[in-house]
């Protein structure tokens, strides 16, 4: 029988265009494995959980204040916060301030798998991930040299860390007409132990919703935070708007609300069911997409706008 349940599922696969984005330049590698995977039609889950962990595993791109090599709090603690939700309703699993797990994307996908919970913190968090397995690695193992060094230096001469809000954000479309979106971040430098920002809590740092799309958010996440600007550019694309006409649209009631000359600094990336993506900030802001139409990565600029130009 052909049911209105598989009408909108063979629409859905229509319209559907396979799409990744990435916020940040330092995403390239990580949208460039999220076509790949997608293209041998990889669900969007793995695609996002699998392409975030190697960032987070990654000390390098630890600078950019995720995972591994992150910077660490105050007592020189490297905690990290993660999350992911699927575009399926109440599909949502979250960590926060969890020590000595570098790829904490994953656990925050067993949260969401496993757990009766959405979001685990701290000692808990880590006991989770120990019970399944998860190996907790010393505090050492989890500093980059780079990092280290900056957190003795933040130690001595009390020197802070120019330019620090780069949490990567994750969106996948996949074949099948479902979004997933992720976040990650070792948090601001030399936080307060246990602080945490916008990234792991639903409708702040990520949102998504399969009949329309994703957005996820990048910055200040103690002001991030306040104004759940994720679940609004999503609400926008529900109503109608475009990807950008959302982000844009959200940054500009959050400027009109604190004044334009106040506001801190935030990036919106979202992706619509067409696989159409649009971006909004407060700063310069480069971000990486690809869908199915295109022959590689291209990363764009958002360029920030203020409201009295």
């Amino acid at each position: 029988m052909f049911t209105v349940d598989k009408y909108i599922y063979i629409l859905k696969y229509i319209l559907s265009q396979m799409a990744a984005v990435g916020t940040w330049s330092f995403s390239r590698p990580a949208v460039e494995r999220m076509s790949c995977m997608l293209l041998a039609g990889q669900n969007a889950t793995d695609v996002v959980e699998t392409a975030m962990a190697e960032v987070e595993d990654d000390a390098d791109t630890g600078r950019h204040i995720v995972g591994r090599g992150g910077y660490p709090n105050c007592k020189g603690v490297v905690e990290c916060d993660a999350a992911i939700m699927e575009g399926v309703p109440g599909r949502f699993g979250a960590v926060a301030a969890l020590r000595g797990i570098a790829q904490p994307c994953r656990v925050a996908r067993k949260v969401m798998e496993k757990s009766p919970h959405s979001l685990l913190v701290g000692d808990g968090a880590e006991a989770f991930a120990q019970d399944l397995g998860f190996t907790s690695e010393a505090n050492d193992n989890m500093l980059s040299h780079h990092t280290a060094t900056a957190y003795r230096e933040f130690l001595e001469k009390n020197k802070p860390v120019s330019g620090g809000h780069d949490t990567i954000g994750l969106i996948a479309l996949d074949l099948s007409g479902n979004t997933t979106v992720g976040v990650s971040t070792s948090g601001a430098p030399f936080k307060s132990p246990g602080r945490v920002g916008d990234s792991p809590l639903p409708g702040c740092g990520l949102y998504a919703d399969n009949t329309v799309g994703a957005a996820a958010a990048t910055g200040d996440g103690d002001k991030i935070m306040c104004y759940c600007p994720s679940f609004h550019v999503v609400q926008l694309m529900k109503q109608g708007s475009s990807p950008s006409e959302a982000c844009h649209a959200v940054l500009a009631d959050m400027q009109r609300r604190i004044g334009d000359d106040k506001c801190f600094d935030i990036g919106l990336i979202s992706l619509n069911m067409k696989g159409e993506v649009g971006a909004a900030s407060s700063v310069e802001f480069p971000y990486t997409f690809w869908n199915q139409g295109m022959d590689s990565v291209e990363e764009l600029i958002n360029q920030p706008k203020s409201l009295n130009v």
